[in-house]
C-alpha cells in the first residue's frame, strides 16, 4: 500500500519559504521522517510541488536545506518536459540540481536526447555535458538517423539563448555540419542569430550557397539578410525587412548581385508591400515589384513571385467607405497603377498605366427604412476619371495616351419569392475621351452614351430523389436573361482597359460580352439556360451540378468580340458540370460547342482522385480549337512503405512521388514539368524535386531542389514546399509548415 501523502516542509523552513513556494507532497510505500531534519522515502516514491514531479526508488530529503536526493529509476517532470537518470539531486527552493546519465524529452519540439550530466540552475537555466539531441527513436545503443551532439549545451530560457559548444550534426552516421559553437533560440520567441544554410541549383546559375542571418531588431520589426554565392554568377545578397505598427504593416525584399559573371552586369530585383488605415476609416495599400532587366524572370523566377512572371505590378491606392444606415454605401477611392513588362523575343503589349485613377462607387435601396425594403428599387453608381499612359512602348505600338471620364449607373427591382425570381434592370454606360494624338477619325475628344435594358428571370423546382444509391434533393432552375442595347459607333475610340470576356457560366448571362468600359456591344437577345443540382437534404452539400445555356439574337450585331461573327444569330452552346458524386472523386468540366461549325470550340475537363491524406491524382485537359491542346497531370502518392522490424523502434519510412507535367499535344512537347520524391521517416523528411519551366519556344530553366527536414530541429537545403503547393492540385504538407516568426504590435 502506498503511504499517505505527507507534507515535507515544516517548522521554520515552512515559514521561510511559504511566501514563494507551494506545499510539497510525498507518496511512497515507506516514509520515515525526523522533525525538521531528514525524511527518507522508499518504494515507488513520488514528490510533487507545483509543476514539478520527482519520482525514484529512494529519496532523502533535508527540510532545513530543501535538498532532495533520489536514486534508482529517477524521473523528473517539469512543464511537460521529462528527465530520467540514475541519480539526481534537486533543491525545491532554488530549483537547482542535477541528473546523472540523463535521458530527456522536450514536449514543445517532440525531441530529446542523452547526456553525461544535466545541471539545473534555477527555473530559467540548464546545462548538459556530453549531450545529444534528436527526435528519432533509439534502438538500444544504436545511433539515431540524425543526432546533434555537443561537448556542452547551455540553455538560458530567460534570455532566450541556447549555445552548443563543439557541436556536430550527423545524418545516417555521416557528419554534415560542425561548428565550435552554435547559438539558437531556447524558446519559441524570436532571437537574432544565424539560420541553417540553404542550397540551390539551376542550369543558369549553377550551385548556390545561402547563409541567412536573422536580426530581431524590435518586437514589431525584424530583418533577415542572406549572403549568397553562386558558382557561375558570383556573390549576392538577399534581404527581407518586416514591420508592424498599430495601423500599418508591410515588408520589403531585395535581391542583388553586384556583378553577375554570366550576364556581365549588376542584377537586382525588389518588392514592397504595405497596407494600413487611418482611424479605421481611410484604408490604403501599396505594392511595388521591379527587376533590373528583361531576363530577370528567366534567371531568378523564384525571387519575384507573380502570377504573370513577365508583368510586374506597381500600384498604390487609398479608399474610404461612407455608410448611411444599413442600405446606402459609398466608396471614394484613388489609385495609381503601373507595370514593368519584361520583354523578350516574344513581345507582349504592355497594359496602360493609370496615373491617376480617381472615383466614387456606391449603391443601395431607394425609399428603404429600418426593417423595410421600401420601394425595392436598387441603385448602383460609379463615377471615375482616369489618365492612361504607356511606358516603355514597343516599336510599332500606336495606341494613344489619353484620359477618360466615365459614368456607370443602374436601377433594378429584384423580386424573389423562393420558387422563382424576376429582376428588371436599366443601366447606362457613358464615357468621354481625350487623347494626346488624334484618333483614327482625326478627333482628339469624343464621347458616347449607351443605355441598356435587361431582365433576368428564373424558376426553382425541387424533388427528393436517389442517385447512385444516395438520397438527395434535386433542384431544376430554368433561367432566361433578356438584353436590349442600341448600337453606338465606338470604332474610333481607344481601348484602354477593355477585352472580350471569357465564355463561361457567368459571362453568358451578362449584359455585355466585354469587360471594362470602352466597348459596349449592341444587342437584342435572350439567353436561355437551365441548371440542375443534387444536394444532401440535411447538410445542403452539393454533390453534383449540371448546366446548359445558349444565347439567341433577334438581330445582327455590329459590335462583337473578334471571334464572334456579327450575323451569327445563335451563340455557341455552353455545357458545364461539377461535383463530387462519388467519395474521393472531384470533377469540373465545361464545353463550348460551336453552333456554326458543329464542333467543340473550347473545353476544360478536370478530375481529381483523393482517397486519403497524401494521396492525390489530378488530371486536366484543355482544348482551344486552332490554338492549343494540353494535358496536365499532377500527383502526390506513396510508392514505398517500409515495414517495422520485430522488436524495433526505429523510424518507419514512406516514400512519396510528387509532380506535375504539362504536355502540349499540339506541339508534341512537355512545356512545364515538376517531379520529385519525398521520404518521410517519421523523425526526418527528405525531399528532392526538379522543376523545368519553359521560358521560350526552345529554351527552359531547370531548377534542382534538395531539402532535409529534421523534425524538432530545422530544415537544411533549398525549400521546394511553395513550388509543390502552387503546382500540384490537392498537395498536402507531410508536416505543418513552420510559419515565419510573428511580429507584435507595439503598445501605444
Amino acid at each position: 500500500m502506498l503511504a499517505t501523502a505527507c507534507a515535507l516542509a515544516c517548522g521554520g523552513a515552512v515559514a521561510a519559504e511559504a511566501a514563494r513556494q507551494l506545499p510539497a507532497e510525498l507518496s511512497a510505500r515507506s516514509v520515515r521522517s525526523t522533525l525538521d531534519q531528514e525524511t527518507i522515502a522508499e518504494g515507488e516514491v513520488e514528490l510533487r510541488q507545483g509543476n514539478l514531479t520527482l519520482s525514484a526508488d529512494l529519496l532523502h530529503y533535508n527540510a532545513a536545506t530543501q535538498w532532495a536526493k533520489v536514486t534508482g529509476h529517477v524521473s523528473l517532470r517539469r512543464d511537460g518536459d521529462r528527465f530520467s537518470g540514475t541519480e539526481a539531486e534537486f533543491n525545491l527552493g532554488s530549483r537547482e540540481g542535477y541528473v546523472l546519465k540523463p535521458e530527456y524529452h522536450f514536449e514543445r519540439t517532440g525531441a530529446g536526447g542523452r547526456a553525461r550530466r544535466l545541471d539545473f540552475v534555477g527555473d530559467k537555466r540548464m546545462s548538459a555535458r556530453r549531450a545529444d539531441y534528436t527526435s528519432c527513436p533509439r534502438d538500444g545503443d544504436a545511433t539515431p538517423d540524425w543526432v546533434l551532439s555537443a561537448d556542452k549545451l547551455e540553455l538560458d530560457f530567460e534570455n532566450n539563448e541556447g549555445v552548443a559548444h563543439g557541436a556536430v550534426l550527423r545524418f545516417l552516421g555521416v557528419p554534415i555540419l560542425a561548428a565550435p559553437a552554435i547559438s539558437f533560440p531556447a524558446t519559441e520567441a524570436r532571437k537574432s542569430g544565424w539560420l541553417p544554410p540553404e542550397f540551390d541549383s539551376d542550369n543558369r546559375g549553377g550551385l548556390a550557397l545561402m547563409v541567412p542571418y536573422y536580426w530581431n531588431l524590435a518586437p514589431n520589426y525584424d530583418l533577415t539578410t542572406t549572403p549568397s554565392f553562386a558558382s557561375r554568377r558570383g556573390p549576392g545578397l538577399q534581404a527581407e525587412f518586416r514591420y508592424l505598427q498599430p495601423s500599418d504593416e508591410g515588408r520589403f525584399e531585395v535581391h542583388t548581385i553586384p556583378h553577375d559573371r554570366v550576364a556581365g552586369r549588376e542584377r537586382h530585383g525588389y518588392e514592397w508591400f504595405h497596407s494600413g488605415h487611418i482611424d479605421n476609416a481611410w484604408r490604403y495599400d501599396a505594392g511595388w515589384m521591379r527587376a533590373s532587366d528583361d531576363d530577370y524572370w528567366k534567371d531568378f523566377a523564384n525571387q519575384l513571385p507573380s502570377l504573370t512572371r513577365r508583368l510586374l505590378p506597381q500600384a498604390a491606392q487609398i479608399e474610404r467607405r461612407f455608410e448611411w444606415g444599413a442600405d446606402w454605401a459609398l466608396d471614394v477611392y484613388s489609385r495609381v497603377q503601373g507595370w514593368q513588362v519584361l520583354q523578350d523575343a516574344d513581345t507582349i503589349l504592355p497594359p496602360y498605366q493609370r496615373v491617376p485613377q480617381v472615383g466614387v462607387r456606391g449603391g443601395g435601396l431607394l425609399g428603404a427604412s429600418a426593417g423595410d425594403q421600401g420601394w425595392g428599387l436598387q441603385w448602383e453608381l460609379e463615377l471615375e476619371a482616369n489618365r492612361f499612359e504607356l511606358a516603355d512602348r514597343p516599336v510599332g505600338d500606336r495606341r494613344p495616351d489619353g484620359s477618360r471620364v466615365h459614368l456607370l449607373g443602374a436601377l433594378s427591382r429584384p423580386v424573389d419569392e423562393g420558387w422563382g425570381w424576376f429582376t428588371p434592370r436599366v443601366s447606362l454606360n457613358a464615357a468621354s475621351y481625350r487623347t494626346a494624338v488624334p484618333m483614327s477619325d482625326g478627333r482628339v475628344e469624343a464621347s458616347r452614351t449607351i443605355p441598356t435594358l435587361s431582365a433576368d428571370a428564373g424558376l426553382r423546382f425541387d424533388r427528393n430523389t436517389d442517385l447512385f444509391g444516395l438520397a438527395l434533393r434535386q433542384t431544376l432552375e430554368p433561367r432566361l436573361h433578356y438584353v436590349n442595347t442600341p448600337w453606338r459607333d465606338q470604332s474610333t475610340l481607344p481601348l484602354f482597359d477593355t477585352a472580350a470576356s471569357d465564355f463561361n457560366a457567368v459571362s453568358i448571362y451578362a449584359d455585355n460580352p466585354f469587360s471594362g468600359i470602352d466597348r459596349v456591344a449592341d444587342a437584342h437577345q435572350v439567353t436561355l439556360g437551365a441548371t440542375t443540382r443534387w444536394q444532401e437534404p440535411d447538410t445542403g452539400v452539393e454533390r453534383l451540378r449540371l448546366g446548359v445555356a445558349q444565347r439567341f439574337l433577334f438581330r445582327d450585331q455590329r459590335l462583337t468580340p473578334e471571334e464572334v461573327p456579327g450575323n451569327q444569330r445563335v451563340s455557341d452552346l455552353l455545357l458545364f458540370g461539377s461535383g463530387s458524386l462519388w467519395q474521393n472523386w472531384i470533377f469540373d468540366t465545361s464545353v463550348q460547342y460551336g453552333a456554326a461549325i458543329d464542333k467543340p470550340v473550347r473545353s476544360i475537363v478536370a478530375v481529381r482522385y483523393q482517397p486519403a491524406p497524401f494521396h492525390t491524382l489530378a488530371g486536366t485537359y484543355r482544348y482551344a480549337r486552332d490554338l492549343s491542346e494540353q494535358f496536365e497531370l499532377g500527383w502526390q502518392w506513396p510508392i514505398y512503405r517500409s515495414e517495422a522490424k520485430a522488436g524495433g523502434s526505429a523510424c518507419l519510412g514512406t516514400l512519396y512521388g510528387v509532380g506535375r507535367v504539362n504536355f502540349s499535344m499540339r506541339d508534341n512537347r512537355v512545356t512545364d514539368a515538376l517531379a520529385g520524391v519525398e521520404y518521410d521517416a517519421g523523425c526526418w523528411i527528405g525531399r528532392f524535386v526538379v522543376q523545368k519551366v519553359s521560358t521560350g519556344a526552345s529554351e527552359s530553366t531547370t531548377h534542382w531542389m534538395l531539402q532535409l527536414e529534421l523534425i524538432g530541429l530545422s530544415r537544411l537545403g533549398s525549400n521546394p514546399l511553395k513550388v509543390l503547393k502552387d503546382n500540384i492540385p490537392g498537395y498536402q504538407l507531410l508536416r505543418d509548415d513552420d510559419a515565419a516568426p510573428s511580429l507584435q504590435t507595439p503598445t501605444p
